[in-house]
């Protein structure tokens, strides 16, 4: 038998306000899914002897049981059962069922109307049960109006203190509890109130630039923490720019920085490509603590860090199946021709490799690599700033 299922949002509120037709599929029907805290909204019209399936993690367990079902099914959501709902969830495992939705406004929605905040530019972010990405990229991205779902770990004070640790000041927050429900309380506050604050565990929360969010674009290397002593250990900005540009980041979803130092190229190409998954490598321990200061000076948000020698890391848990599309070699420890080995077995058809040589040794052993591995070697670009050493931009590319 083909599956059936009716999603039916609900609000917080404890008497739900239902459309006809979902009140009937309610009382036509014997089984239900949703939450517990689904469950006590609606326990009062559910149909005698009828079903229940818990919907929690572990996941699977209740999509097993709902994939054994033998009758239609109604599922019971928060708000919109397609807003970050369960709906997509269950149109991914069941690709055939037929189904059908009566959404209720979602949570943010709620919140925005609570507060006569117009709401058609609004960037989502999703934090429940999520890493942080989708609301780094939206900061970075300099979003005005920034819609947040928390959970129990991400929550209106964890938020805050992430704003305020990198730099993002510029915001207020407005912290939604309950809402629908009995318990319902709206609150505005300062970041640095809100940190200091307690929330009840249902809320969510938007938060409103009050001014323009700062976006760097090619910034001074004299801006830059540094190391001791070491002050030409630095991608200068305009071999930076070139080197990111040669990579071509705008069509890439993973980019390697090898040998990341003080974090320069790694910052400008989080900076530049929200969504781009960085990850900066570096062996000197002295540049941990480095990446983490100027990464936060500039609200350069979620880059992961490897420390450690890069050939003996495990690159495929690093680029997945798909391989890394973009690789920046900013330092290789005089073993160019290991560290082009690994970074060609794991680049992925198509993708770029940039080495800025100060050295025509450098360059010439870059080009030998490259036709081992049967690359394509574009044309060097040759640079020369001010007083600094030429440079020669190298890029090679994997075959598609």
């Amino acid at each position: 038998m083909s599956e059936c299922f009716t999603l039916i949002g609900l609000s917080d509120s404890e008497e739900p306000h239902l459309d006809p037709a979902a009140i009937e599929a309610i009382r036509a029907t014997r089984i239900f899914a949703g939450g517990e805290r689904h469950r006590e909204i609606v326990g009062g019209l559910l149909p005698s002897g009828s079903r229940w399936i818990t919907i929690a993690p572990p996941i699977d367990e209740a999509l097993s049981q709902l994939a054994g079902a033998d009758g239609p099914v109604v599922v019971f959501a928060s708000g919109d059962p397609f807003f970050y709902g369960f709906g997509a969830t269950l149109r991914k495992r069941f690709p055939g069922a037929s189904m059908r939705s009566f959404p209720s406004f979602h949570s943010l929605q709620m919140l925005a109307q609570r507060c006569l905040i117009p709401y058609q530019s609004m960037r989502h972010a999703s934090l429940t049960g999520r890493g942080w990405d989708e609301l780094d990229c939206a900061l970075i991205a300099g979003e005005r109006l920034i819609g947040v779902l928390t959970d129990l770990r991400k929550t209106p004070p964890e938020v805050a203190r992430r704003l305020l640790d990198f730099g993002y000041s510029g915001y207020r927050m407005v912290v939604g509890e309950s809402l629908g429900g009995r318990s319902e309380r709206v609150t505005r506050c300062t970041l640095d109130e809100a940190a200091g604050m307690e929330f009840g565990r249902l809320n969510c929360l938007i938060l409103e630039a009050t001014e323009p969010p700062k976006r760097w674009f090619g910034i001074s290397e004299k801006l830059f923490d540094g190391l001791p002593g070491r002050p030409n250990m630095i991608t200068k900005m305009p071999f930076r720019l070139a080197a990111l540009a040669a990579l071509e980041l705008g069509r890439a979803r993973t980019f390697w920085d090898v040998g990341f130092c003080t974090g320069s190229v790694a910052i400008e190409a989080r900076l530049r490509i929200p969504g781009l998954a960085v990850t900066a490598f570096e062996k000197r321990s002295g540049c941990d603590a480095l990446l983490e200061k100027n990464a936060r000076r500039f609200g350069a948000l979620g880059i992961a860090k490897v420390m450690g020698d890069f050939l003996e890391q495990d690159h495929r848990a690093l680029c997945g199946s798909d391989g890394v599309d973009a690789v920046f070699i900013g330092g290789h420890g005089d073993r160019l021709d290991e560290v082009c080995d690994v970074v060609a077995s794991h680049l992925a058809p198509g993708g770029r490799v940039v080495m800025n040589a100060v050295r025509e040794t450098s360059a010439e052993a870059f080009a030998t690599s490259a036709a081992r591995h049967g690359m394509e070697l574009a044309e060097p670009l040759r640079l020369a700033v001010g007083d600094h050493n030429p440079v020669t931009v190298m890029k090679a590319v994997k075959p598609g």
